[in-house]
């Protein structure tokens, strides 16, 4: 067991590092594990996350917000990336299976992006083999090229 005061200060630990930039559960996990003790950390994580500050659905909400507004990512390198800072796969499923369209319209303009860029200096080929590289649709790349 533990005091109260080593809960407070430990949680002030774990809120600063989630305060600073937006953290999924794992990545809490991974960051603590050595310097906190295990139930301690378990009870901090379940207050955080009831307190509404780690939440990993909004976690990725937000994070394929930012994608679509400064990258030209397919919809495989969003999840990999995802699934690197360990949201689970179900909770990845269902908010691409909710948002389709709109993740299937940003997929095809970040292929066009790339196809832009890449015209100049590649044959188109070569701009296909490098979308199917980095994760995109067949159907997506045809309908680019």
């Amino acid at each position: 067991m533990y005091s109260i005061e080593e809960f407070d200060k430990e949680k002030t630990k774990v809120m600063n590092y989630i305060m600073y930039k937006k953290r999924t559960e794992k990545e809490v996990k991974n960051k603590f594990q050595n310097t906190c003790a295990h139930d301690l950390l378990c009870d901090i994580i379940d207050y955080v996350k009831e307190a509404g500050y780690l939440d990993d659905k909004d976690y990725i909400k937000k994070a394929i917000n930012e994608f679509m507004a400064l990258k030209n990512l397919s919809q495989k390198e969003i999840k990999y990336k995802l699934y690197a800072k360990g949201i689970k796969k179900e909770l990845l499923e269902d908010y691409f299976y909710e948002h389709k369209e709109e993740l299937k319209e940003y997929e095809k303009k970040s292929a066009q992006n790339i196809s832009i860029k890449k015209q100049t200096i590649l044959q188109k080929e070569e701009i296909a083999n490098y979308l199917v590289k980095k994760g995109y649709k067949e159907e997506i790349i045809k309908e680019v090229l």
